[in-house]
């Protein structure tokens, strides 16, 4: 695959220490045509599976792809518009799916995204996986999770250290596939990005065991590729108990 200049990529996926199958699922794309690539700009992609027999491996290849092929597909217009869509055509292609293959009734996914248009970046985003933004020697969480605990940290009955080790905190309030519309969040307005940003995706097989210190210290320090892989070992080093992905864009 072909990657313009103007960004460092690194990405990886990992089967993690204690599963069978991989439920991860990711995807980096850009048009192959330059004027294209003007209207859509990068777009990244994850996505967590859940649901048994393989259902979460088939939910989050499907929200992968159709998001990757319906965004791009989408006429020129708002990045944000043709996200929202986009992620309609996933949700509704997973409820196809399991509507036509009952044994996996229940097969849902998280899907993050982040599109690079003009250095600004716009995401979608529903369920647990996360999109982070490092700057300047300091990180940020710019989605927040669909999650049971992360209802109880904003109506202040837990604090985020409380959530991070709570024993339901993998309970989500939202995925793609599993109810009748897309309870999914998108940028309100595009986010200015600068040289030497870097934007970080994963999965919960990551950040649940990976601070977000050690997040920066990894991926503001090492070049894209090394940095996944330090942080794939280090989750896995500390337990791997779920599937493991990441990817990495750094402004250049």
């Amino acid at each position: 695959m072909h990657i313009r200049p103007g960004i460092e990529l690194g990405n990886l996926t990992d089967i993690g220490c204690h599963r069978d199958e991989n439920q991860d699922y990711y995807c980096y794309a850009e048009p192959e045509d330059e004027e294209e690539f003007a209207h859509k700009g990068r777009l990244a992609v994850i996505a967590d599976g859940m649901g048994g027999h393989e259902g979460g491996q088939v939910a989050s290849r499907i929200a992968v792809e159709r998001v990757r092929d319906a965004y791009l597909a989408q006429p020129d217009g708002d990045p944000r518009e043709n996200l929202i869509a986009a992620f309609c055509e996933a949700h509704s292609a997973i409820q196809q799916y399991a509507h036509d293959h009952p044994e996996l009734e229940g097969m849902g996914t998280t899907c993050t995204c982040a599109v690079l248009k003009n250095n600004q970046l716009y995401y979608g985003h529903v369920g647990d996986s996360r999109l982070y933004l490092l700057r300047q020697g300091a990180i940020s969480l710019v989605t927040e999770d669909h999650s049971y605990v992360q209802g109880l940290v904003r109506q202040g009955m837990l604090t985020p250290e409380e959530a991070a080790v709570h024993p339901q905190r993998n309970i989500l309030t939202a995925a793609l596939g599993t109810e009748s519309a897309v309870p999914a969040d998108f940028s309100q307005e595009p986010m200015p990005l600068a040289p030497g940003d870097v934007l970080l995706l994963c999965t919960d097989g990551l950040h649940g065991l990976v601070s977000d210190r050690d997040l920066l210290f990894s991926a503001g320090g090492s070049p894209a590729g090394d940095a996944c892989q330090e942080l794939v070992k280090m989750a896995k080093n500390r337990g791997g108990f779920d599937n493991i992905t990441v990817q990495i864009l750094r402004i250049l």
